[in-house]
């Protein structure tokens, strides 16, 4: 097992970095004790055991969490309780064999900056465009060990060993997505932001409560099929509310004045590694804000209110989450994921649409009223009710939810309540209106981010573009477990889909994500390869030499 625990200082390269975008003007598992003492917490009647808001026995805090995409039986599709599941996450996969890089890694990015004007619905592919618009949860990634999770396997953390290999499917993991909110669309409770003017960031672990792995993962217990625990970056590490899924309130969904909050424009510093702990070790994500100085932390561990959650009961357990690989070489991979994920930077799209106007008022039990349909420029045609049964949940320009949240910027909708994402790609992240410029237009900046680096300073060698959008291309007949059919651009009006590029910004070699021209655009969608037999039905690109500019 490798541990890191030494005192950790900013990379140099980072605070190169800050100076150099500023002079441009933009601104583990648990003790068997504690197990024992602590077993079996049973499921309130609220919380997360399901992610995707479809637990029969249990009411969702937040009607859709953005969680992992799971591969499944169902033509490489997974399916629950009736429901196709599924996301659409183009990313950019970081690769290195050398211990340090599956259990220590340090990401330095800089937040896009938003157009002047409010977003417009008038033109697709012309109109002002928001980031939250584009991508509702950037995030960074890795795998944690989960015993209690698919396959149902015992896991040793910070061990290579936990990879699938042969006919042995691999160890019991979870998920991790460090998810960033961009400002626009709040309140977050049932929205996208937590402001209209911050960005802020949660720690989310997605645990899949079945049996076996990849293409036969069965066996789910359909009451708590995805728990996701869940908690914000807070500048004190204490979670708003309870994280588990089996006690997570409103309170875990809604910000306070703890959490960490960042202004588009600033220099990010995150850093995920094995935490010491008292009694043991956890996750620990970190984030220092560079052109504020403030920082926050969240810790996945027992004593914070995180619990892995049995397959049989749906009970919850207190767990110290922690890392499951030592390295992260090509072999290292999240096992029941829908494509080749672990150390990831990666974009969700295909959860916005902006409307005209809005129909369909629907006002849950005590709830906040949301609408279903949505009209304008980008519904070019009517919902398919066997894909996108409707739009929802909708929201309409200036809501204030009540007056617990700064006015909508737009009216639009999430498309996540009876559908997991646009399954008909007529929506905003579908078009061209992603970013063109480091600096805002029509459209935001785009990120930059630097190499990530490993727990010995050390950048990754290797690198693999990765998209999952093969699993929500039904419209093409698309096979994820052949590849037949397969296409990118997804089909839609916008006939567009976003993609990397790596450049030299004010000195310094940047990834970009968008519609950028300024570098190395690895052939735009091509650099996402094609579906394949090693692909567990992504279309995934080639391991590839990670080159800098």
């Amino acid at each position: 097992m490798h541990t890191h625990r030494r005192a950790w200082r900013m990379p140099v390269l980072a605070v190169v970095f800050v100076s150099a975008i500023l002079a441009l003007g933009l601104v583990s598992a648990t003790t068997e004790a504690a197990q024992a003492a602590n077993a079996g917490v049973p499921p309130n009647s609220v919380g997360e055991l399901d992610c995707n808001g479809l637990s029969p026995v249990q009411h969702p805090v937040k009607p859709a969490v953005m969680c992992a995409d799971p591969a499944g039986s169902w033509d490489g599709r997974f399916y629950e309780n009736g429901h196709y599941i599924g996301h659409d996450e183009p990313s950019v996969r970081f690769i290195s064999p050398q211990p340090g890089s599956g259990d220590n890694t340090t990401f330095t990015e800089r937040l896009p900056v938003e157009p002047a004007a409010l977003p417009t619905v008038r033109h697709p592919g012309r109109d002002v465009v928001h980031t939250f618009e584009l991508t509702i949860a950037p995030w960074f990634s890795t795998t944690v060990c989960d015993p209690q999770s698919a396959p149902q396997l015992p896991c040793t953390p910070e061990s290579d060993a936990n990879a699938p290999n042969g006919s042995y499917p691999g160890a019991g993991a979870a998920f991790v997505e460090l998810q960033f909110y961009p400002p626009g669309f709040a309140p977050f409770s049932d929205n996208i932001s937590c402001d209209n003017t911050h960005w802020c960031s949660a720690l989310n672990i997605d645990s899949l409560e079945c049996y076996g792995s990849g293409f036969g993962t069965t066996d789910c217990n359909p009451n708590c099929t995805e728990p996701v625990n869940f908690a914000f970056i807070q500048t004190n590490g204490v979670p708003t509310g309870p994280p588990s899924p089996q006690l997570s309130d409103l309170a875990s969904f809604t910000p306070n004045s703890r959490t960490l909050l960042m202004n588009p424009g600033d220099v990010i510093t995150v850093h995920l590694f094995d935490a010491r702990i008292r009694g043991g070790q956890a996750l620990e994500a970190r984030e220092t804000d560079l052109s504020t100085g403030r920082s926050g932390y969240m810790i996945a561990s027992a004593a914070n209110g995180f619990m892995n959650t049995s397959v049989a009961n749906c009970s919850g357990t207190p767990f110290n989450f922690q890392p499951e690989y030592s390295s992260a070489r090509a072999q290292n991979i999240i096992p029941w994921g829908f494509g080749p994920y672990m150390i990831n930077s990666e974009f969700e799209v295909g959860h916005f649409e902006p409307c005209k106007s809005v129909s369909g008022a629907v006002t849950p039990p005590g709830g906040d009223t949301y609408y279903t349909n949505c009209s304008g420029p980008y519904e070019t045609s009517a919902d398919n009710p066997a894909l996108e049964p409707d739009d929802s949940p909708c929201y309409k320009f200036g809501d204030t939810h009540g007056g617990t949240a700064a006015p909508n910027l737009v009216t639009g909708c999430d498309v996540f309540t009876d559908a997991i994402g646009d399954l008909d790609y007529d929506g905003t992240p579908y078009y061209p209106d992603w970013p063109n410029s480091i600096v805002p237009d029509r459209y935001p900046s785009t990120f930059l981010q630097l190499q990530p680096t490993t727990g010995y300073g050390q950048r990754y060698p290797e690198i693999q573009f990765v998209t999952d959008n093969s699993a929500t291309q039904f419209v093409t007949g698309c096979d994820p477990t052949t590849g037949a059919n397969c296409v990118l651009p997804p089909p839609g009006p916008g006939k567009f889909y976003p993609y990397w590029t790596q450049a030299r910004v004010g000195g310094l070699c940047v990834w970009e994500f968008g519609n950028m021209r300024n570098g190395n655009t690895f052939g735009g969608d091509a650099q996402y390869g094609s579906v394949g037999p090693d692909t567990i039905g992504a279309f995934a690109g080639p391991v590839r030499r990670n080159p800098n500019c």
